[in-house]
């Protein structure tokens, strides 16, 4: 039977694919030390599941809740953006609650797209940043990924280029996967662009707070005139160890704010009412669960940089965000990033996310994820020691598991 025209536009989805290697590995018997999905294994703080075990207790809110967002909680976003940022945010017009920063986005997608809109989007980047627009009918245009003094250039040449005009500009720094940050400076050069050649910038910001440098990443609405063509999204799964929660937000202009809060009145009731109240108690904390959280990953990172280094595997040390991304060892990058990660959950029982599930120039690296903790780490560094020392898996001897089946 032929596939529906949506579904036929997405390509195979590569992490599937490595997560039935792991589950079959697993059924086996093996420890499967996995780094690949980005799912935080640390718990969500005390007084956030207080907060909800308090509410839920209340019968009244547990009837449908508000598709945009309870009125507290979104003064505490603002009020976080004024804190963390010096940006003025109106709660009830630039200010939306999502579930999750994933969902935000699609339906950001599907409420200014039009068929055949053409989007500018980093490449390699997260998948929903370029799939959600191709499922609301739109035309991806790739861009590099580092927000360095080629970023500008490669712009120019993508409106020169693209028939249609493009219609919109993604960004995402702190990013997933590179890591990679960028800085004011960058942002008010981008934001000068997209007010000259009219387009909208979307800003992903969910790893705003997850940072190893002294300099906490900005926001791009920090630019003066960026709130006239930009929506920001940021998300509480990291930042609070919520990721099982779904709450995340858009803050920014007002027009596209309006447009993201009506496709979303006619989808769903928002989160679960206590969700949203805990969320509020979260975002109006003194910051110290944030400060534990970013503590936590800034010790994983410098084990995972240490003890894969010494196992022969080098691993530039991200800046920020819990995720390294991972040059492929020169003696395997023939074999791509899908291939290489099936072999070390055959070989080595360590699991990383592919390179190319996150577009086709992240094919010789693969993303590990810093959601094991310190000890299982050191774990993985010695199996991929083993791993990259043994005469079985030299370079001469290694055939993709594709061509062995």
């Amino acid at each position: 039977m032929e596939e529906f025209h949506k579904v036929r536009r997405l390509p195979p989805y590569v992490f599937e694919q490595v997560n039935r290697l792991k589950a079959s590995a697993r059924a086996r018997g093996a420890d499967i030390v996995d780094l690949g999905m980005g799912n935080p294994d640390l718990p969500t703080p005390k007084a956030i599941v207080d907060k909800l075990c308090e509410v839920v207790r209340d019968p009244r809110t547990h009837r449908y809740s508000s598709s945009r967002g309870i009125p507290g909680l979104r003064r505490a976003q603002a009020n976080y953006y004024a804190r963390r940022f010096g940006v003025k945010l109106d709660p009830d017009t630039q200010v939306v609650a999502t579930l999750g920063s994933k969902e935000g986005f699609a339906n950001m997608a599907q409420a200014i797209t039009a068929p055949g809109d053409v989007v500018l989007c980093p490449n390699p980047t997260y998948p929903i940043h370029a799939f959600g627009f191709i499922m609301s009918g739109g035309v991806i245009r790739s861009l590099q990924a580092e927000p360095d003094d080629g970023f500008i250039p490669a712009l120019e040449r993508g409106m020169r280029h693209s028939i249609p005009k493009p219609l919109a500009l993604i960004l995402n720094y702190p990013s997933n996967p590179t890591a990679l940050v960028a800085s004011l400076d960058f942002y008010k050069d981008v934001v000068a662009f997209a007010r000259k050649h009219e387009i909208i910038i979307l800003s992903d910001l969910a790893y705003a707070e997850i940072y190893f440098d002294d300099t906490p990443p900005p926001s791009v609405l920090q630019v003066p005139g960026a709130m006239d063509v930009t929506v920001e999204f940021t998300s509480m799964s990291k930042t609070f160890s919520m990721p099982g929660w779904r709450m995340g937000f858009a803050v920014g202009n007002e027009r596209l704010i309006a447009a993201l809060t009506r496709v979303k009145s006619y989808l769903d009731y928002g989160a679960f009412t206590p969700i949203q109240v805990a969320a509020t108690a979260a975002l109006n904390g003194d910051g110290s669960d944030i400060a534990e959280v970013r503590e936590v990953y800034h010790k994983r990172r410098e084990v995972m940089v240490d003890a894969f280094g010494r196992a022969g595997w080098d691993i530039p040390a991200p800046a920020a965000t819990m995720f390294a991304w991972a040059p492929i060892p020169e003696q395997f990058r023939h074999l791509g990033s899908l291939e290489f990660s099936k072999l070390l959950i055959e070989k080595a029982d360590v699991a990383v996310a592919p390179g190319i599930g996150f577009g086709e120039y992240g094919d010789d690296h693969v993303r590990i994820a810093l959601v094991e903790n310190e000890h299982r780490i050191r774990q993985a560094a010695r199996n991929i020691k083993r791993f990259l020392g043994s005469d079985a898996d030299k370079p001469d001897n290694v055939v993709p598991l594709a061509a062995q089946r």
